[in-house]
């Protein structure tokens, strides 16, 4: 019987975290946040395409993104931040009421032959 892979894995994903780490190669932590919120927000745009809730959920998870680096980065204050999010949400959910906007993605049933 063959050993679970999981424990080399994690190690070889640790080792290269310290390794970029310690060699200032990896972006520091709140940088690796707001990439990391972006990029979800583009994943879920590809993976479940437009729809109500991907209308209001993917833009806001790019703005929290690059909302938290200019927080970071001091070019937006924290009121700033909050108040272009409200005003974001609200325009994203008026535009989601749309008629011409899905509800759910239309999955495709495989075809039997």
């Amino acid at each position: 019987m063959k050993s679970s892979a999981f424990l080399p894995l994690v190690l070889i994903v640790l080792g290269v975290l310290w390794f970029l780490k310690s060699s200032a190669l990896l972006p520091d932590t709140t940088t690796l946040l707001a990439l990391m919120l972006a990029a979800s927000g583009v994943v879920l745009l590809v993976v479940d395409g437009l729809t109500k809730s991907t209308l209001v959920t993917a833009p806001m998870l790019m703005y929290a993104g690059v909302a938290v680096y200019l927080f970071d980065e001091d070019k937006l204050r924290l009121s700033h931040m909050l108040s272009l999010g409200m005003i974001l949400l609200g325009v994203l959910m008026l535009i989601a009421r749309s008629e011409r906007i899905p509800e759910r993605r239309q999955r495709r049933l495989p075809d039997s032959d």
